[in-house]
């Protein structure tokens, strides 16, 4: 049960699916999302899930769709990955969902679970004193019932993309940055939070030295809430430098984008959702924080950095910080 809004950490369940699909190869397994979130696991080409139910409760008759659907299988198991807040709706899903082992978190660091009451199979859990990622959290909750991963395997997990989506991935390739064999180095100015933001003026400046140092091209992402950090970013830069060194994500599919993620040769983001879309799509992630942890939120796998700021303001992490480590990933 995954149903809330936050994309990373739904992203964050994936070796937990990989986790239940690895001791269970012969169950199927049905994740409950919400309607923001669900798309970048839709596709029979995701390899740790085999069904998509979408949460949907904007209109009662949708909601009353939900609920016939959700009681339409007969579930053996049912999984309530809670580490850092307790939702009465995912306790309640679960509960409804008649499974006959409804598995949980009864209190996470002292905090009791009010909704434990839904579950009859818990246990308690102390996160926080070892500073344990949230990766890490989930798959405690699946060592509940059995489902054994190890460290080499949680940092192997990754999205699986159709071989639709990666000609769709190619064609924008050949299209957009052709063969000139420039370095092409992902950037992402915006987050949920305006406290999670580097500086539109920061990225810039680091934008102009690793194009000076490497004479790359610039992938910008941006989505319907970065809008402000985006034109804030082009409004630093000069138009000329826009025109010819920047390339456009134009909205696109949430999975093309993750299969040409895929592709470039470096993406530096603050901590957003599309931090976890770009590491899981196998991108080498330089992911900035501030007032959130690094230990428990960055990318997990090999080739991965994160700078956490001394202070948790994040703009006081230096560019020439990010810039060095930049130039340690591009040419490792």
């Amino acid at each position: 049960m995954k149903q809330h809004n936050q994309l990373g950490d739904m992203l964050c369940t994936l070796p937990l699916l990989a986790s239940i699909r690895k001791s269970f190869p012969y169950s199927n397994i049905r994740l409950i999302a919400s309607q923001d979130n669900y798309r970048i696991l839709n596709s029979p080409s995701e390899k740790y899930i085999d069904e998509l139910l979408v949460y949907d409760k904007s209109t009662p008759l949708k909601f009353s769709k939900f609920l016939l659907n959700l009681k339409n299988r007969k579930y053996d198991i049912a999984i309530v990955p809670s580490t850092f807040s307790f939702s009465r709706t995912s306790h309640l899903i679960c509960y409804l969902s008649g499974a006959k082992f409804k598995v949980g978190v009864k209190s996470a660091d002292s905090k009791v679970n009010k909704y434990a009451n839904y579950l009859n199979v818990k246990a308690d859990f102390e996160w926080e004193s070892r500073k344990l990622h949230q990766v890490d959290r989930f798959l405690e909750i699946g060592r509940i019932i059995g489902c054994e991963f190890s460290e080499q395997d949680r940092n192997s997990v990754r999205l699986t993309f159709s071989r639709q989506e990666i000609n769709s991935a190619k064609d924008f390739f050949r299209m957009h940055f052709g063969k000139n064999g420039r370095k092409i180095i992902g950037i992402h100015t915006g987050a949920g939070k305006i406290q999670n933001r580097w500086s539109a003026a920061n990225f810039a400046n680091l934008m102009k030295m690793l194009y000076e140092k490497t004479n790359c091209i610039f992938f910008l992402t941006d989505s319907k809430t970065d809008t402000d950090s985006t034109i804030e970013l082009i409004n630093n830069l000069d138009s000329g430098f826009v025109r010819e060194n920047i390339v456009f994500d134009d909205g696109m599919n949430i999975r093309i984008l993750g299969a040409v993620l895929s592709g470039i040769d470096l993406y530096i983001t603050n901590d957003t959702g599309l931090m976890h879309v770009a590491a899981y799509s196998g991108t080498k992630v330089i992911s900035l924080f501030g007032p959130t942890n690094g230990y428990e939120w960055a990318p997990i796998m090999k080739h991965n950095i994160f700078i956490q700021s001394p202070d948790r303001n994040i703009n006081s992490i230096s560019v020439d910080s990010v810039f060095k480590n930049a130039l340690s990933l591009i040419y490792e």
